[in-house]
């Protein structure tokens, strides 16, 4: 069963070994970049919620998730009072193995605890070119809503 475990001292450097493979390299960034970003975000007053993503105590990828924009430049409007889903990614040696729509799943679960405030929609947003990603999305009911979160297309869920 997959589970979503807070980042911390104990977990991080495995977190941060984790790598999609090459050909989805420019998909999403790094995990050290995106801790870097949550530190960043936090320390700034914003909410940014990374976790570890575990198939019972084996670790199989990385997510993190935020509420508001407050620290967000050029936010998509969506952003504003809304759960964003900033990365999720499953290490290459898991892929094609059915966790990228458990996590998916937990990650919803998660949001649906509403653990910052109360949103009526979560966003996402993925390159044009990462079809595999749009087709995750859609099937949990992610639609585009036209806005652009610089070169990747938004999506939202109705919450």
């Amino acid at each position: 069963m997959i589970q979503l475990r807070k980042v911390d001292i104990q977990n991080v450097w495995n977190i941060l070994a984790l790598s999609v493979s090459d050909n989805q390299k420019s998909f999403v960034a790094t995990n050290t970049e995106s801790i870097v970003e949550a530190y960043c975000a936090i320390t700034n007053g914003g909410v940014a919620l990374p976790f570890g993503i575990y198939e019972e105590d084996t670790l199989v990828g990385f997510t993190m998730i935020s509420y508001g924009c407050d620290d967000w430049e050029d936010a998509p409007a969506i952003a504003r009072d809304n759960y964003a889903i900033w990365r999720l990614m499953i290490d290459q040696r898991f892929q094609g193995k059915g966790y990228g729509k458990a996590a998916m799943a937990a990650i919803l679960d998660f949001i649906r605890t509403f653990p910052r405030g109360k949103a009526e929609y979560c966003m996402l947003s993925y390159e044009p070119e990462n079809t595999v990603a749009k087709a995750l999305y859609l099937s949990f009911g992610f639609r585009e809503n036209g806005e652009m979160d610089g070169d990747e297309i938004v999506a939202v869920l109705k919450l």
